[in-house]
């Protein structure tokens, strides 16, 4: 097997732009799409390439058909590769990072249902604590949250429990509650109790659509009750269906605490309730864990057993 600490017939080690070029090579299967990402020639990448062929004695990279490939060999280097630059990045990021948290950063990822009602409390807090402290937030589905734990590019992660992927430790924080909410035109608005499940087979229903894990949750919910509600709109977004719901006569699956911070949206419970869920902090076991993810993990912690859940169960 061939890797970085292989023995270099040509004379040259390889440097770190060489990884670089040949992993946006493989990666992209072009020398050109590759060399436009990187703004250089494609000449200058192409000789950039061969010089770390020639510095392994072995190539590294089948050109011979339409899309590039890595050879046998050039599979095995690129692992150690990705590994190499993976790990010089923590490196970097060991050095740079401040214990009294006058700087840093801290990339921090979340399904999308927390964006809506936990990211703004928990960045306030952070900003307020830490100014110094940038931080890069993104949202993703949480099998896209955990690979990017795996693969270095995110340090934490909010996401909900469950079969993580090896590798992936989680610490609870709370647990979340879902419930019906209905907008002031809707006639259950006045509704004065608890809403069997059986009735919502005459309602029409705002929901996320099925690229969610809470819409995956909702319809296991309806489906153990033989409940077939017609759902008139699909979103990608719950500020969008919060939206839809305070203007027209339909209602949507929430979680409570975001319900009870729109004004103009009525919670109704439902008998029996959905399922509550457990909410976690995910992190990768073992890598560098900066003073920025420490502080905001205790930050979060505190948050989510106090009054800052918003009255989520816990």
């Amino acid at each position: 097997m061939i890797g970085i600490g292989a023995i270099y017939t040509g004379g040259m080690a390889p440097e770190l732009r060489h990884l670089r070029y040949l992993l946006a090579v493989a990666e992209h299967g072009s020398f050109t799409r590759a060399a436009e990402e990187l703004r250089v020639s494609q000449p200058t990448l192409s000789q950039q390439v061969r010089q770390l062929e020639r510095a392994v004695g072995i190539q590294l990279l089948d050109r011979s058909g339409r899309t590039v490939r890595p050879t046998d060999a050039g599979t095995a280097y690129l692992h150690y590769a990705r590994r190499a630059l993976r790990d010089l990045a923590a490196a970097e990021r060991a050095v740079l990072d401040v214990a009294d948290l006058s700087r840093g950063s801290l990339r921090l990822a979340m399904t999308p249902t927390f964006t809506a009602y936990l990211l703004g409390p928990l960045a306030a807090e952070l900003h307020t604590g830490h100014p110094g402290i940038t931080l890069d937030v993104k949202e993703m589905t949480q099998a896209q949250l955990e690979a990017g734990l795996t693969a270095d590019s995110l340090d934490l992660a909010i996401a909900f429990a469950g079969p993580h992927l090896a590798g992936i430790g989680a610490t609870e924080l709370f647990t979340e509650t879902l419930g019906l909410a209905v907008g002031p035109a809707h006639p259950l608005a006045r509704h004065p109790g608890p809403l069997p499940v059986a009735e919502l087979a005459e309602c029409q229903l705002a929901l996320l659509n099925r690229d969610f894990a809470t819409r995956m949750h909702i319809d296991a919910y309806f489906a153990a009750h033989r409940v077939a509600p017609r759902i008139a709109v699909e979103a990608n977004s719950l500020s969008a269906l919060t939206e839809i719901v305070r203007r027209t006569a339909l209602a949507t699956v929430l979680p409570d605490p975001l319900t009870r911070d729109q004004p103009r949206l009525h919670p109704l419970a439902l008998s029996p309730p959905l399922p509550a869920r457990r909410v976690v902090l995910l992190r990768r076991e073992g890598a560098y864990e900066s003073a920025a993810a420490r502080a905001f993990t205790a930050l979060a912690r505190t948050w989510a057993a106090g009054a800052g859940a918003h009255g989520a169960a816990r």
